[in-house]
């Protein structure tokens, strides 16, 4: 009859671990916590080191500047001062290919940009850019950074690079190149219009040179001379037109004045010429806020209410003053209009009396005159003409257009990109999150490196199993199966177990879900009081702990109670099976496993028996400097066919104990897959008891290489850090690879009277065994 052994599932793995405290779980995986910081900090150096240093050069300019030409700036260009959108079309022409273009053709612009590009890639493609512009320009635009700074106007105009002077150059090249096209285009239109205006100026002073050619013919052909009194008089008559025309104007604006506020005598006071006057201005404006708060009242108060009646008063009184202002202003409007009227006429007179003196020269000579006239005024015309094209053509050469430069880029002196501080806190801070991150989930990265030999599967075993397993089956749930014919057994799918809960107090619970028995439970050894807690933490998971541990567990009786237990339970075997060569394996880092197989093994040698202890963990050797033991080539030598066994082995002060150390340095695991490993376990049949410590749990370890290989595994499982779901994928990976579990040891085991936690941890003279 065979009976199904009961497989403990994920879930109750998974439960296990979500009970424990995150931050007992960071102290346990100190070493991967210090491991990955030390990690990511070393690689954060090594990136400051190797990558590359740039420097960031930056110039400025404002946009939406009053020209210095134009001192009364327009409704349009106000409204454009400040706006977003002018914002944006500046960044978009300064980005643009045309501007970029311009700036390339600055001196010494396609140089610097080559001498960048070959200090960063190969020479071939940056010679290329001598011929071509457009890879040129497409090489340096994803160098340069162009933005506004804020909501202000200011537009940086940036350029990242490896030289310090090339980030200054092409920076300031660009930005000049853009000062360069906005004063171009503003000056485009002032030079079409100068053109023009010197153009009509040209033909003005071609015709006043005509015209003054004719008339000087006309005098020699005539023979005129002018007059005593023809200067006089015309100059009188000149005069007298001038103010005969400004003393019409006024007439006019007068009488166009009167008409209008005789016109609407109700609205008298809505005409321009009236709301023109300060006086109506404000008796408007105190108008429209009495009429509103009268509005106001009037929803509120009765029509005989004191306040209604006092308003109604005072917009009467306003009334009254806006109908006595615009009588004024129309009887003013009637002064000026008969004042004007009268030096109109009187002007008149004057004019055709001194046309009358004028009247009396000759014909000719009047047409000298008219000639004259007309040619001082083209002569005027000419003036104006040529002093406004001077004018024009002085602004578009002072042009600064809509934009201004704020400051042009100064030679970088420090590095813009890696910044050591920033970048070495950036790093600190990763590695403090992964490490963290590792620590806690530590349990699962260590079940990970377990992965190939992980493989979950229901093992029939006969109803005539050895005694200890017995009580187990009587425990634990049955299923049975009626007697089937031999035939291969076909192993379930595998199943991954995660960290699951702590390790039951029965031992009989934990045999049947293991298989295994539990020989032996080790108590926790009592540090020396003289050592301080801080050094005991320091030091853990080293050779010099070890080697203060081991002569404690001597000393202390309830240890070497517990190694009887276990030496008698691994030794004294039921069955014909030889136990000689033991693996002393665990699931995890810091369970213990170093330690007990030292002390394991100075128990057996202290009983009588030849003990030889080998060194299988390469990852962290400790035996030199746990037993004081001079450097040898140890394990590491024999597997590479440098020494024999016999050469490697080192005797200790302990009497029948001798051991094969790891090695002097640290090695890869993949050197236990060598042939040297069998010959040296087939040599040490000379001993009576040979105690292997296997490698320390990890992605490069292989359990099942040395379990098939010896008589059989001891599992070294922690007091309140191993799992169940551990113990289960463990030992059934060594079963599935080919080898024999013999039985448990549970080590560190609190004493009753010791609390759990921190204190527990601090008070054990070998809390980080491995």
């Amino acid at each position: 009859m065979f009976i199904k052994r009961a497989i403990v599932t994920n879930t109750e793995a998974a439960d296990g671990a979500a009970g424990e405290s995150p931050l007992l779980r960071v102290w346990r995986n100190r070493s991967l916590f210090g491991a990955v910081f030390l990690g990511v900090m070393i690689l954060t150096v090594i990136a400051l080191v190797v990558l590359p240093v740039r420097y960031l050069a930056t110039g400025s300019v404002i946009v939406a500047e009053q020209e210095p030409s134009n001192s009364n700036a327009s409704a349009a260009w106000a409204q454009k001062i400040g706006d977003p959108a002018d914002v944006e079309s500046q960044l978009l022409i300064a980005r643009s290919p045309r501007v970029m273009r311009l700036a390339m053709q600055q001196p010494g612009i396609t140089e610097a940009a080559i001498e960048e590009c070959q200090s960063r890639s190969s020479s071939s493609t940056c010679e290329k850019m001598r011929t071509d512009t457009a890879a040129l320009i497409d090489y340096v635009s994803g160098n340069f950074a162009i933005g506004a700074v804020g909501r202000s106007r200011v537009i940086n105009i940036s350029y990242t690079s490896s030289i310090p002077e090339v980030a200054q150059k092409m920076a300031n090249a660009l930005t000049n190149a853009f000062l360069d096209e906005q004063r171009t285009s503003g000056a485009s239109s002032r030079e079409v219009a100068a053109s023009y205006l010197w153009k009509e100026a040209k033909q003005l002073d071609a015709e006043l040179r005509d015209a003054d050619a004719k008339i000087q013919a006309f005098r020699r052909n005539k023979g005129l001379m002018r007059g005593s009194l023809a200067p006089i008089s015309s100059e009188r008559l000149s005069s007298i037109s001038q103010q005969l025309s400004t003393a019409e104007t006024a007439r006019a604006d007068a009488l166009a004045r009167l008409q209008e506020i005789k016109t609407n005598q109700a609205r008298a006071a809505d005409s321009p010429s009236v709301l023109s006057n300060r006086s109506i201005a404000d008796l408007k404006q105190q108008l429209t806020v009495v009429t509103a708060q009268l509005a106001s009242q009037a929803n509120v108060l009765g029509p005989r209410h004191p306040s209604l009646r006092a308003l109604e008063q005072e917009q009467s009184a306003i009334k009254e003053r806006m109908a006595t202002e615009v009588a004024s202003i129309a009887a003013s409007a009637q002064k000026a209009f008969d004042a004007n009227d009268a030096l109109v006429n009187a002007l008149k007179k004057q004019m055709d009396a001194v046309k009358a003196e004028v009247g009396s020269a000759t014909s000719d000579e009047a047409s000298i005159e008219s000639m004259v006239r007309s040619t001082e005024i083209k002569r005027q015309q000419y003036a104006d003409l040529y002093k406004r094209a001077s004018e024009l053509e002085t602004e578009r050469r002072v042009l600064i257009g809509n934009t201004r430069l704020v400051s042009l880029a100064e030679l970088p002196t420090k590095p813009f990109f890696p910044k050591k501080i920033p970048f070495l806190a950036a790093g600190g801070t990763l590695g403090l999150l992964l490490a963290f991150v590792a620590s806690f989930f530590g349990d699962r990265v260590n079940l990970a490196g377990l992965s190939r030999l992980r493989t979950a599967t229901i093992r029939p075993v006969r109803a005539d199993a050895p005694a200890a397993a017995a009580p187990a089956a009587v425990a634990a749930p049955v299923a049975v199966a009626a007697p089937v014919a031999p035939a291969p057994v076909q192993a379930t799918a595998p199943v991954t177990p995660r960290p699951g809960p702590p390790l039951p107090t029965s031992s009989s619970e934990l045999a049947v879900v293991t298989g295994a028995p539990v020989l032996a439970r080790l108590p926790t050894v009592k540090r020396d009081p003289s050592e301080s807690p801080i050094g005991a933490i320091l030091t853990a998971q080293s050779g010099a702990s070890l080697a203060r541990a081991l002569p404690l567990a001597l000393q202390d009786p309830h240890y070497q109670d517990a190694l009887r237990d276990l030496a008698t339970g691994l030794l004294a075997s039921n069955d014909a099976r030889t136990r000689r060569k033991i693996l002393v394996a665990s699931p995890t880092t810091a369970e213990g496993k170093t330690f007990l197989t030292l002390t394991l093994a100075q128990y057996l040698a202290t009983a009588g028996r030849s003990v030889l202890v080998i060194e299988c963990d390469f990852g962290a050797p400790k035996f030199e400097t746990a037993l004081g033991l001079r450097s040898s080539m140890g394990l590491q030598g024999i597997l590479r066919g440098d020494i024999t066994p016999r050469e490697a082995v080192v005797r200790t002060a302990t009497p029948n104990l001798d051991v094969i150390p790891a090695g002097p340095f640290s090695a890869s695991a993949e050197l236990l897959m060598r042939k040297p490993l069998s010959d040296l376990l087939l040599w040490s049949q000379i001993y009576d008891v040979v105690l292997i410590d296997a490698p320390s749990p990890g992605i490069q370890t292989d359990l099942g290489v040395l379990a098939r290989q010896v008589d059989g595994v001891l599992l070294c499982m922690r007091s309140g850090r191993s799992s169940i779901g551990q113990a289960v994928a463990t030992s059934s990976a060594i079963r599935v690879a080919g080898g024999s579990v013999f039985g448990i040891a549970v080590t560190m085991m609190p004493d009753a009277n010791t609390p759990s936690g921190t204190d527990r941890v601090s008070n054990n003279a070998y809390a980080g065994a491995t």
